[in-house]
């Protein structure tokens, strides 16, 4: 149970990077806005010793315990001392491998990280991140044409960490900041293979987001922070950049109220959607 102050330990035990556990435990707790999760993450759990440790500081911080083990041994050894100490465990990928081993008729092959091996996917990622890296914000314009998708848009709206986890989803990204004054490159304007996204919001939410972040820079007012934060310039900014896409016809996305993953999704299904219906070359 929470405690008076709130909070839960949340332990997520799992043979591999973690990652899965992860994912699925912040998405669910993140619709109890009155309670805060202790995450405690075990990645790597392949042997008793290891699961040793695991016990033991479950045991002493007792709370909801989630895993994705798939060595028989393991999971009853957890599941039995979850029993004995009287507090909740889940496998998060069980129900779903009995779901497709029932529908498929096949056993799984029960090899740890089998989705991370080194195949061709993984390379593609590799690759995308690598590409991403070298074209954030504006570096390197000559070699936009080999990006999958290339996002724009004024200061703070999320362009570089929406462009990291595109990449990681294997779409190699390239974004262009547009700045009010400063001529937009002349590879932006000619593209033609790459999808071309405009992320935008409001004025307010941008002007929220840059004061924060001056803030955590310790940056004081000047006459260039007054200008980057006020909002007959921000919103200046806004058209500015609205006018542009429009004018080339990119699609417009706002992240007003977006997170991080929402708004890749919708990049994603814009990005798809153009490869579905592009001409076979």
């Amino acid at each position: 149970m929470p405690t008076s102050n709130n909070y839960f330990h949340l332990h997520l035990v799992s043979d591999s990077t973690g990652e899965t556990l992860i994912t699925v435990a912040r998405a669910v707790a993140a619709q109890y806005a009155n309670v805060t999760p202790v995450e405690h993450v075990y990645p790597l759990v392949r042997s008793q010793k290891q699961l040793d440790r695991v016990l033991d500081e479950i045991e002493e911080a007792p709370g909801i315990v989630l895993f994705t083990l798939l060595e028989k041994d393991l999971v009853a050894r957890l599941e039995d001392k979850c029993k004995q100490i009287n507090v909740p465990s889940l496998s998060i990928i069980g129900p779903v491998m009995q779901l497709f081993e029932a529908y498929l008729g096949a056993a799984t092959t029960g090899r740890v990280g089998a989705q991370h091996v080194l195949n061709a996917e993984y390379f593609k990622r590799i690759d995308a991140l690598n590409y991403t890296m070298i074209h954030d914000d504006g570096q390197h314009v000559e070699g936009l044409d080999e990006a999958d998708v290339v996002l724009v848009g004024v200061s703070r709206t999320s362009k570089t960490p929406t462009s990291i986890y595109l990449a990681n989803r294997g779409i190699r990204t390239a974004n262009v900041p547009l700045v009010p004054g400063i001529p937009v490159p002349a590879q932006l304007e000619t593209l033609t293979r790459p999808l071309v996204v405009s992320l935008h919001a409001t004025p307010e939410r941008l002007i929220q987001i840059r004061q924060n972040r001056l803030l955590s820079m310790g940056a004081e007012s000047s006459s260039g922070s007054d200008s980057y934060t006020d909002k007959q310039s921000v919103t200046e900014e806004v058209a500015f950049a609205r006018k542009l896409s429009a004018k080339h016809d990119w699609p417009l996305l706002d992240v007003t109220r977006r997170s991080i993953e929402e708004t890749a999704a919708a990049i994603m299904k814009l990005y798809s959607d153009r490869q579905r219906n592009r001409p076979s070359e």
